[in-house]
């Protein structure tokens, strides 16, 4: 080979070099210079719908693990990351760290993000399936659960979603506007959002307004009435659904008091006194107890042999949690945490073994006066317990009524198969049922259940399934697709324009700068208008 001739092909491995750099990976050079190498394989083209944990969560799991894979994500709103920016409370930043590790994933050179567009609406998931070898829909869950009783529909009564919406700067919650001017809020269900509504409630403004809260929420929440929130639920303290984190939050927050009935907590600390000698806890225990209400009223040394014969086993995390629970209903407090509670001018309080009935309606029959609720008792054992009507109901003035009984996705396009009872996606370990190329992760995959760990782990299986059938040829990605490109045309013929991650990074530097000047990490943008007219600044 020449001098001239070596130098040119340096040249020419060297814009090689950089092209490849630029796409986040060093291509394979064939028939360059007399160079003899391997074809690469075809890139497979990966579209996810939904930009939250979920989504990304997919996203980060496929172009970690395979090279040959573009991700593009695509999401409604111009501003990623889902329920962490909209659904986790204002008060757990921390939790909101996650979003460090999304953007991550959203800078990478195999992955792309594209906001403001509506799948289903403004592009078809059929349309998404030509362009692409894969889809995964990511997109969670939009809908709410109605309680299905009288009177939900007047003034005063919410959604827990719909009001987690509104503190934390949802744009089609934005215009909520709950009537705080009553005393007493009544939240249905008690699992950890039921709790951050009522410490959000119940919380200082002046612990609220150090966070991400939006300003017509904290302004609102500075003039509240609430003074007394119950937190019902239809099963008993032993099968309460929060964490032990949110519990405690609860038990400390400051300028509060618990405010419980002993009488529901009876036989509560001689059951886990029984099950903790008869069974020692493992380190990795995690099962969970249910006990009848029978159970608890048998004495307390036939109720031990009882918890032998039925195998019954507490985990180690629910044991705190019960404990914590006692001590914050039952056991005397010390002098200190006494003087605390006696200085309290606000209570919260669980309400076990209560079912909505009906929403009691105002003389004008316009707005929320109280609630009807059954008294149940439990029935059945280990996980066959289940809540039954006593016949007995009980009548609660309140003039907030918020439904914390869950999430439930929706049907995002006609083409794609959904169960309406489930409220999921039919699947198999996130192959969407016989339909080939087309996945799910997230909530839309397995409903409503579990905090952002819990949707990584479902998400990174998906994301594994995927790859899977990529290695053993059942999903081909042999064939060229147009992927981005393709969707761009259809999209800029139908008029829509998508925010690209760069372009919500102007949005998020709008929203801190607003904060800064507030005091605050940050002050959210409520107008989807506003949201577009920043980006494409």
């Amino acid at each position: 080979m020449s001098t001239h001739k070596a130098a040119l092909c340096k040249v020419q491995i060297l814009k090689l070099f950089l092209t490849s750099a630029r796409c986040g990976r060093i291509t394979r050079f064939h028939g360059v210079c007399g160079l003899s190498t391997s074809t690469p394989a075809s890139s497979a083209k990966v579209c996810i719908v939904g930009g939250g944990p979920a989504g990304f969560y997919t996203a980060q799991h496929l172009v970690k693990t395979r090279t040959d894979v573009q991700v593009d994500i695509y999401e409604r709103l111009p501003v990623p990351f889902g329920l962490v920016r909209f659904g986790v409370a204002p008060d757990h930043p921390e939790v909101k760290n996650v979003i460090n590790t999304f953007t991550q994933t959203a800078q990478h050179a195999r992955c792309s993000f594209h906001g403001n567009v509506r799948v289903g609406k403004d592009v078809t998931v059929e349309e998404l399936q030509e362009a692409y070898h894969a889809v995964v829909l990511s997109y969670g869950a939009e809908g709410n659960r109605t309680m299905g009783v009288p009177g939900e529909d007047l003034a005063g009564v919410y959604s827990a979603k719909d009001f987690v919406g509104w503190y934390n700067g949802l744009p089609r919650n934005s215009e909520l506007r709950p009537d705080l001017s009553c005393e007493t809020a009544v939240i249905l269900g008690q699992g950890n959002v039921a709790l951050d509504v009522a410490r959000i409630l119940l919380s200082p403004v002046d612990i609220l307004k150090k966070t991400d809260i939006t300003q017509h929420a904290l302004d609102a929440l500075a003039e509240s009435s609430v003074r007394r929130v119950l937190i019902v639920g239809r099963r008993g303290p032993l099968q309460v659904a929060c964490t032990i984190k949110e519990l405690r939050e609860m038990v400390n927050l400051p300028g509060t008091r618990p405010e419980m009935e002993a009488s529901e907590f009876e036989g509560i600390a001689e059951t886990l006194k029984c099950l903790n000698s008869t069974f020692p806890l493992p380190k990795a225990s995690i099962g969970t107890i249910y006990l009848t209400r029978n159970m608890l009223q048998t004495p307390p040394s036939q109720s031990c042999r009882n918890s032998a014969d039925q195998q019954q086993s507490l985990a180690r995390p629910r044991k705190r949690l019960t404990e914590l629970l006692l001590k914050a209903a039952i056991e005397t407090p010390g002098e200190e945490e006494l003087e605390r509670r006696n200085r309290a001018e606000r209570a919260w309080g669980f309400r076990f073994l209560r079912k909505p009935l009906e929403v009691l309606p105002s003389t004008d029959l316009i707005r929320a006066a109280g609630i009807r609720l059954a008294v149940n008792r439990l029935e059945g054992d280990g996980e066959g317990v289940r809540a039954v009507a006593t016949g007995e109901v009980e009548d609660v003035e309140c003039g907030l009524v918020i439904s914390s009984i869950g999430y439930k996705s929706l049907l995002i396009d006609p083409a794609v198969p959904f169960d309406a009872r489930k409220a999921i996606i039919p699947n198999t370990m996130g192959r969407v049922q016989q339909t080939a190329g087309l996945y799910c992760s997230g909530w839309v995959k397995r409903g409503p259940t579990g905090v952002i760990a819990t949707t990584m782990n479902d998400s990174f299986d998906t994301a594994r399934t995927l790859l899977q059938d990529i290695g053993k040829g059942t999903l081909d990605v042999s064939t060229v697709k147009p992927g981005s490109q393709g969707v761009s045309a259809l999209l800029e013929k139908r008029g829509v324009k998508p925010v690209s991650f760069s372009d919500w990074e102007k949005i998020d530097s709008e929203e801190t700068r607003r904060g800064e000047i507030k005091g605050k990490p940050r002050e959210k943008m409520l107008d989807v208008g506003e949201m577009l007219q920043v980006a494409r600044a």
